[in-house]
């Protein structure tokens, strides 16, 4: 049976964000998927990544060793000056570190997290034209190439909603029923 771990980034839980990723469960143990939804705000660790050799947490010591039984990744996260908050930032900079999802073949990165695959989940205010072609998409390309891919992660499926501060309830309605369509898939 595939197991799927979703974290949700956003450190509110009454947020878009959640109920996407609340959607996604559903949709994932509707179909008899291993699936386990965890709030990274719930989690207790320093979000500074302070020196080489920090000592890991125990709920980033549970995390990497729930990363490593997974099949799937979700993350979703709010985006937040054109990439992601310092929760989400953190949680990375701590968890994915050298020797857990990759190391180096001379200086060659190679990402130690093959085999499984991700979807990341983004929320934004801003419209979509704007993004990615002014702006560039800054945090689609550092989540897919920089820090998934990087790691091992293959394929990388995406799922962004623009402009969501000015979405109807229809539209918000549609993007539930699409994720909860991914669960059911386990993609």
């Amino acid at each position: 049976m595939k197991k799927i771990l979703i974290l949700q980034g956003h450190p509110r839980k009454d947020s878009l964000v959640n109920a996407l990723t609340q959607a996604y469960y559903d949709g994932a143990k509707e179909l008899g998927f291993d699936v386990e939804l965890i709030h990274l705000i719930d989690l207790n660790f320093d979000l500074i990544l302070r020196e080489k050799d920090q000592v890991l947490e125990p709920d980033l010591k549970m995390m990497q060793q729930k990363i490593k039984a997974a099949d799937h990744l979700v993350l979703a996260f709010p985006t937040w000056w054109s990439t992601m908050p310092a929760l989400v930032k953190g949680f990375i900079d701590r968890v994915f570190l050298t020797g857990f999802a990759f190391h180096y073949k001379g200086k060659i990165p190679d990402g130690l997290l093959k085999g499984k695959s991700a979807r990341f989940i983004m929320t934004m205010d801003t419209p979509e034209i704007l993004y990615r072609f002014l702006l560039g998409g800054p945090g689609f390309t550092i989540m897919n190439r920089g820090i998934l891919k990087f790691s091992g992660f293959s394929p990388v499926k995406r799922s962004i909603f623009y402009s969501v501060r000015t979405s109807t309830q229809e539209k918000r309605t549609k993007w539930l029923e699409q994720i909860n369509a991914l669960g059911r898939k386990g993609i």
